[in-house]
């Protein structure tokens, strides 16, 4: 199967970035979202490397708020600096890179930490038990968690794979934001439905079944037109793809 790579490319200076403060949320992967922090305005095509590909085609809008979502299953391990979090599993390769930014000024922010975490392809996160028909227990493991720090264009990139889905909700990837010890935002990254559809198809996904969630009735995004400024923009890159997303906080 050939790698599918998704970078998280965030807007540019002039583009439409998002923002908020993390909230609290239950450990549980099947938690609701918690309030959002403003919707999406007007909006500039963002710097891509490729061709447009799936139905959707989100542009980050200018200097908007990231609208903020439920941390749980929460992120443990915010020492764990590295960039490649796969740790072995199986699944489509991703490149997720991030751009965290100002919202009122649009200007990136250097030296914050950002964590990602994230389901597996068979929809299980490290660090939890009782997950999925098979009861799993990963307790003790850190597959798919990781931190980086933003560069001075307030960029942080992470390989990993494609996350697979679980009851109630649709691929999404966890994010958090930190910036002197404090907390910037919690939040969640998405995927247009035909790309996920697509992954989904393929193995090892293809042994939890047919879809039965989708982003229109996913347990926290609910096809929330707020809530879809978190669906990347996703470009075809050879044989894999781009999906670029700005993180605009009040820092």
């Amino acid at each position: 199967m050939k790698a599918i790579r998704v970078i998280v490319l965030a807007s540019l200076l002039s583009l439409a970035p998002v923002s908020v403060a993390c909230t609290d949320a239950s450990g549980d992967p099947d938690a609701a979202g918690a309030s959002v922090a403003g919707a999406p305005s007007s909006s500039l095509e963002p710097e891509s490397t490729g061709s447009s590909v799936g139905s959707v085609d989100v542009v980050q809008p200018s200097c908007d708020l990231t609208p903020r979502q439920t941390e749980g299953p929460f992120y443990f391990d915010p020492g764990m600096e590295r960039r490649d979090i796969t740790e072995g599993k199986p699944g489509t390769p991703l490149v997720v890179e991030l751009r965290l930014v100002e919202a009122e000024t649009c200007a990136p922010i250097p030296g914050a930490s950002v964590d990602i975490w994230h389901s597996d392809a068979l929809g299980q996160y490290s660090g939890y038990t009782r997950q999925g028909v098979n009861n799993a227990d990963t307790r003790g493991e850190t597959f798919l968690r990781g931190t980086q720090i933003t560069d001075s264009g307030g960029f942080v990139e992470f390989e990993t794979v494609y996350p697979g889905e679980y009851s109630g909700r649709t691929a999404h990837i966890h994010f958090k934001a930190r910036s002197d010890e404090r907390d910037l935002i919690a939040s969640q990254l998405y995927f247009p439905d035909d790309i996920t559809e697509t992954v989904a198809a393929t193995e090892p996904y293809s042994a939890l079944g047919v879809r039965t969630t989708t982003n229109a009735n996913d347990s926290v995004l609910r096809d929330d037109p707020v809530e879809l400024g978190l669906l990347g923009s996703v470009t075809q890159e050879g044989d894999g793809y781009a999906v670029s997303l700005t993180i605009a906080v009040n820092p």
